[in-house]
């Protein structure tokens, strides 16, 4: 049955498996706020919040893109903040994590506390330090480091605890997020819960790393990466696919549709290109540290442009970067220095 399922799994088109993954995080993410205490103490709430009788109760219409090409004049893109309509129960915030909101990537980071906890590899580490100053240095990421980092982290979680898993999260991303954060993302997530907004998280990490940033921010929960469970422990594989691209737009796509918002009313904010699908979905799309192919479709498109680093590219990306490979090659320099030590001895 085990094998039926994975080939079925197997020939599922791209597409689905997209849509599947959203559909598994909006579940969850609307299942852990039913699982949390109300005002009362109570268990949490039985649905969304009602509508309040306007349009848009499937969750909104995609704004229309616009055609490369055929506008007469390239809009400029806002350089002013949107003001979030105060305790619309209808409007909400998507922010995406690696870039956006964390300096760096969070399955990178997760790969490093792994590693100190002996579930990795020097090897394994080392090929996440160079993944991921390849993505400091270029600002977007790498669809094979992505499959890469997928593949090694179903092999490592599979057939243990999830509350192991869970566990660990907690104790790793402790100190990250304290460290991570962009300043400014951080302060436009405080505009939106000021507002009494809903605030989510939207990353291709998975859930459980999702939940512990979202928590740290105060934000109302998080749509993540779904790993398959069967009676408490990982079987190794994903439910669809990495929340990543389409997966990202299915997901909140599906989580206003469950939670009765207005997506004409949201607002969603990412780095990378990989995102257009989720930032082309909402009425109020933000550009945050963005990667070249995503400034270029902000400046057609007139989208708001916030750029939190500092300085020339060079210094605010090349620098860690380099940094980072300096610290990798001293790593690897130590580690042949080591081997021929005990070949002598």
């Amino acid at each position: 049955m085990a094998v039926l399922r994975r080939l079925t799994q197997a020939r599922r088109s791209s597409s689905e498996r997209s849509a599947l993954a959203g559909e598994a995080a909006a579940e969850a993410a609307e299942a852990a706020l039913r699982a949390e205490p109300g005002p009362d103490g109570t268990a949490g709430r039985d649905g969304g919040t009602e509508p309040d009788g306007g349009t848009g109760t499937d969750g909104g219409t995609a704004p229309a893109a616009a055609k490369p090409g055929k506008a007469p004049k390239t809009p400029k893109a806002s350089t002013e903040n949107h003001t979030p309509d105060p305790d619309d129960p209808r409007a909400a915030a998507f922010f995406d994590c690696d870039n956006t909101i964390l300096r760096g990537a969070a399955i990178f980071y997760l790969g490093v506390g792994l590693y100190r906890r002996g579930f990795l590899t020097r090897r394994d580490i080392a090929r996440f330090a160079w993944q991921q100053a390849w993505f400091r240095l270029h600002g977007t990421e790498d669809p094979d480091h992505i499959s890469d980092a997928k593949q090694s982290a179903l092999g490592i979680v599979a057939g243990k605890p999830t509350a192991d898993l869970e566990a660990i999260c907690e104790e790793i991303f402790e100190e990250v997020v304290a460290d991570k954060i962009w300043p400014g993302t951080r302060a436009l997530v405080q505009m939106h819960l000021d507002a009494g907004q809903r605030v989510w998280l939207v990353t291709a990490a998975p859930l459980e790393v999702a939940r512990i940033i979202a928590r740290r921010l105060g934000m109302t929960g998080a749509l993540g990466t779904v790993a398959e469970a069967r009676d408490g422990l990982y079987t190794g594989r994903l439910v669809g696919d990495l929340l990543h691209g389409p997966a990202k737009a299915a997901a909140v796509r599906a989580l206003a549709r469950r939670e009765r918002l207005d997506l004409d009313r949201c607002a969603a904010y990412s780095d990378s290109a990989n995102d257009i699908p989720m930032l082309s979905l909402v009425g109020h799309p933000y550009v945050v540290n963005p990667d070249g192919a995503l400034r270029r479709h902000a400046r057609t498109q007139g989208w708001r442009v916030r750029d939190f680093r500092t300085g020339r590219k060079a210094a605010r990306v090349g620098l860690p970067a380099a940094a980072a490979l300096g610290v990798l090659a001293g790593a690897t320099a130590a580690g042949v220095a080591l081997n021929r030590r005990r070949r002598r001895s």
